[in-house]
C-alpha cells in the first residue's frame, strides 16, 4: 500500500522520483492548476506553454512527461490533466481531483516517491487527493511471478500544499486511508479465482478481520442454516460441494443512536446452475461476490473510524453449481421468513440468498436496510457499466442514499418499483415465484427482494452489475478487475447516520 504524508515543503528542495501537477482545459489552451506554481516559475512561467508544445489539453485522464527544471531535486515532472478548468472563484470538483490523483499514482507505479502538488483548498480536498492516490496505485499481483522487472505499486506519495500540524487535514488524511484500504480489501477479494475463495474462505477472511478490528462475528454454516430454516440460501449453495455460509458482522458503539444494516450478495461463483450460463456469460462470475465484499469492507471501514452508528453485516455467501444435488427449475424453496419461493430460474439465485439475508436483518428492527447485489443484466443494459441503480421502499431515502453516492463520486441511478410489475411474480405453487416479466426485470428483481424487507424498515436496494468489475482498461482511479463500488457509499451513510444527518 502506498504511504501518504503531509507536506509543506517546497516542490523544488523535495527529494523525490518525480513532481505531479495538475492541468486543465481552458479556452485557450491548457491551464497550469493551483498548486504547481513553483514549478511553472522555474520554467519561467511557461509551464503551460511548454505542455501545450508536447500536446498536452488538460483533458481528463491526460498523462504528460517532461524533464524537471534545473535546481529540482526530482528529475521529471508528471502532468494530469483535470479536465475543464472551473470557472473563475469557483473550486476543483472533488472527482476531478480524485481521478487525477488515481492516474498519476497508476502512472508512477514502481516509483519509490512521488510529490504531489495538485489543488489543495481545505481538508475536503485531502481527502479526496489522498484517496484517490490510494485507490489508483492499487494492483492485484496475488497469482504472479512478482520477477526483478515487475512494477510494485508507488511507493509514497507527499501531498504538497496540506498541512501536516492541522487537525482537519490529518483527520482527512486518515479517513482516505481507512476507507481506501478497506476498499482495496474488497478489490481483492473479487479478483481472488473461485477455486480459492469459497464461501468458507470467504468467511475465514470476515473472522480474522473482525477479531483485528473489535467486530463481533457470528458464521451460519450448512447444519446451522438447516437448523434455521435458510432455504434460500440452502437453495443456491445445494449444488455445490463448496457449502454455503451466513456471516453476521456486528460493529457498535456505545454512542450510537442509530442502526443500520447493509446486506451483500456473495456468490463466489455463479455458474447459473441448472439455467447454465452460455459461454461468454461465465468467465468474469467470480465477481458476483462483490456486494457482500462491499458490505464487509464497509463495516471494517466504520469500526476503523470509530462512527458513532451501529452497523451490522449480512453476508449471503453460497456457490451457484449444478450437479445431482442442485436445485431444479420448478423446485419450490421455504424461506427463512416463511414464505415459498418457485424458482423458475436457478440463474435468478442472488435475490434468493438476498431474501433470506435481508429478513434476518430485519428481525433487528434497524432503522434502515441496504442491500447491494450484482444482482440483473436488465441494470447493465438500462444504466450502463459504471451507473448502478438505487431502488426504495420510500422515495425520500432513496433520494438520500443517491446524493450520498454522489457526494463519494459513485454514479448511481434512482429507480422506480412500478407495482404492476409484480403480478409478473405470481405462482400458482408457490407464495411468489422467483422471476417475473422479462421487460424490466431489474426492477422486477427488485420487487421481490421488497418482500422480504420487515415493515416499518427503510430499505434501499443497489444494484452494481454494471460498475462492479471493470472489464475494460483503467481509468481514473478505477483498475481493471474488481472495482469495490458501494462501499464508499455505505460508508458515507453510516456517517451522515452517525451524524444524525440521514433519517
Amino acid at each position: 500500500m502506498t504511504a501518504l504524508t503531509l507536506s509543506t515543503a517546497a516542490a523544488p528542495g523535495l527529494r523525490a522520483d518525480a513532481i505531479v501537477v495538475g492541468v486543465a482545459k481552458g479556452a485557450k489552451g491548457p491551464v497550469v492548476a493551483p498548486g504547481a506554481e513553483a514549478v511553472d516559475k522555474a520554467y519561467d512561467g511557461r509551464l503551460a506553454g511548454v505542455l501545450e508544445t508536447l500536446g498536452a489539453s488538460g483533458a481528463e485522464g491526460e498523462v504528460t512527461k517532461l524533464p524537471a527544471p534545473g535546481g529540482f531535486k526530482a528529475p521529471l515532472v508528471v502532468a494530469v490533466g483535470l479536465g475543464p478548468e472551473p470557472e473563475k472563484g469557483a473550486g476543483y470538483a472533488p472527482e476531478a481531483l480524485r481521478r487525477a490523483a488515481g492516474v498519476a499514482a497508476r502512472t508512477l507505479a514502481g516509483v519509490k516517491k512521488a510529490a504531489v502538488a495538485l489543488p489543495v483548498a481545505d481538508a475536503a480536498d485531502v481527502a479526496v487527493i489522498g484517496e484517490g492516490l490510494l485507490l489508483g496505485a492499487y494492483s492485484f499481483d496475488a497469482y504472479k511471478d512478482n520477477g526483478k522487472d515487475a512494477k510494485g505499486p508507488l511507493g509514497e506519495a507527499a501531498l504538497l500544499g496540506a498541512k501536516p500540524r492541522d487537525k482537519e487535514h490529518k483527520a482527512a488524511l486518515e479517513r482516505a486511508t481507512a476507507v481506501a484500504e478497506e476498499l482495496n480489501r474488497a478489490r481483492d477479494l473479487i479478483n481472488t479465482p473461485p477455486n480459492d475463495l469459497t464461501p468458507e474462505a470467504f468467511a475465514a477472511v470476515a473472522q480474522t478481520a473482525a477479531k483485528e478490528h473489535g467486530i463481533k462475528v457470528q458464521v451460519l454454516d450448512v447444519k446451522a442454516l438447516e437448523k434455521g430454516g435458510y432455504g434460500g440460501i440452502l437453495g443456491v449453495g445445494a449444488g455445490s460441494a463448496a457449502g454455503p455460509r451466513l456471516v453476521k458482522l456486528s460493529y457498535t458503539s456505545s454512542k450510537a443512536k442509530k442502526h443500520l444494516a447493509f446486506v451483500g450478495k456473495g456468490i463466489t461463483y455463479d455458474s447459473g446452475g441448472i439455467s447454465l450460463k452460455p459461454a461468454g456469460h461465465n468467465e468474469t462470475m467470480k465477481c458476483d461476490m462483490s456486494g457482500a465484499a462491499a458490505v464487509f469492507a464497509a463495516v471494517v471501514a466504520a469500526a476503523r473510524l470509530n462512527l458513532e452508528v451501529n452497523v451490522t453485516g449480512w453476508l449471503a455467501l453460497a456457490e451457484n453449481m449444478p450437479s445431482g444435488s442442485a436445485t431444479r427449475p420448478g423446485d419450490v424453496l421455504r424461506m427463512y421468513s416463511g414464505k415459498t419461493v418457485e424458482v423458475l430460474n436457478t440463474d435468478a439465485e442472488g435475490r434468493l440468498v438476498l431474501a433470506d439475508a435481508l429478513w434476518a436483518a430485519s428481525q433487528e428492527k434497524p432503522d434502515a436496510v441496504i442491500d447491494v447485489a450484482t444482482l440483473t443484466g436488465a441494470m447493465m443494459v438500462a444504466l450502463g457499466s459504471r451507473t448502478f441503480g438505487i431502488m426504495a421502499n420510500d422515495d425520500a431515502f432513496r433520494a438520500a442514499v443517491h446524493e450520498a453516492a454522489e457526494e463519494v463520486g459513485e454514479p448511481a441511478w434512482p429507480m422506480p418499483l412500478p407495482e404492476h410489475l409484480r403480478k409478473g411474480m405470481d405462482s400458482p405453487t408457490a407464495d411468489i415465484a422467483n422471476m417475473g416479466e422479462r421487460m424490466g426485470g431489474g426492477l422486477v428483481a427488485g420487487l421481490f427482494l421488497r418482500e422480504f424487507v420487515g415493515d416499518g424498515i427503510s430499505w434501499a436496494h443497489l444494484d452494481i452489475a454494471g460498475p462492479a468489475f471493470n472489464e475494460g482498461g483503467p481509468f481514473g482511479y478505477t483498475p481493471k478487475g474488481g472495482t469495490g463500488t458501494a462501499v464508499r457509499t455505505l460508508v458515507r451513510l453510516a456517517e451522515l447516520t452517525a451524524a444524525g444527518d440521514l433519517g
